[in-house]
């Protein structure tokens, strides 16, 4: 098989849920524009899964010539600002790609994070625009109800329900293999916001609370 570099085209795509309207960047190098390349990141591959591949549209965004080009122009498209979005299921910064292991995948994610978790730390031009992004998609959300309020208040489930989901959610989705892995919940101003552990603190000394506000 020949290496990436020596393959005919080499694009920057973006993949979309058309019903969460969420979406991911990547770069590609084929020598087959139809060979059916949806993306391979791990949120992305989650997406799939849960929406199945129809409800998932690839646009190829830009060619480069060159595989080098590629992943700079990568960098450029898939970065700190881009990856704050709620809408973008990037887990990390661009320049990444490629044949890489799944503890290598989990490195960079990382890394990601706390060069993520750095730049809302020191730098408050950063830190003011990523809040106003939140803010923006946070009450879009509430708008076009993506968000719901709890409708279970003043209810218990009966032991018998309790036992079934028990048993239907015992071994399901455990560790790094559970689409929640790695992230939980924070709350400001009747707000609630799932985040990635490691961005904790950041939104701790922001004034947001740990956990999830019910109404």
């Amino acid at each position: 098989m020949k290496n990436n570099r020596e393959k005919k085209f080499h694009f920057i795509y973006k993949t979309t849920n058309v019903l969460t309207n969420r979406y991911y960047f990547g770069m590609h190098s084929t020598n087959n524009l139809e060979d059916g390349y949806m993306g391979a990141g791990r949120r992305l591959k989650h997406s799939i899964n849960k929406y199945g591949k129809l409800n998932h549209k690839l646009e190829i965004i830009e060619f480069l010539p060159d595989r080098i080009s590629l992943i700079k122009r990568e960098q450029e498209i898939v970065n700190l600002n881009e990856i704050a979005k709620d809408e973008c299921i990037n887990l990390m910064i661009g320049g990444c790609g490629g044949f890489i292991s799944e503890e290598q995948q989990k490195h960079r994610s990382v890394c990601g994070g706390k060069a993520f978790a750095e730049k809302l730390k020191n730098d408050e031009e950063f830190r003011k625009k990523h809040k106003e992004i939140v803010s923006k998609n946070m009450k879009n959300s509430h708008i076009n109800r993506k968000i719901g309020y709890n409708t279970f208040d003043g209810k218990i489930h009966t032991e018998k329900t309790k036992k079934l989901i028990s048993d239907k959610m015992k071994n399901r989705g455990v560790g790094s293999e559970n689409s929640q892995y790695g992230t939980c919940w924070v709350f400001k101003d009747g707000i609630n916001k799932k985040i990635k552990k490691e961005n904790l603190e950041i939104f701790i000394k922001d004034g947001w609370g740990k956990g999830r506000k019910l109404k």
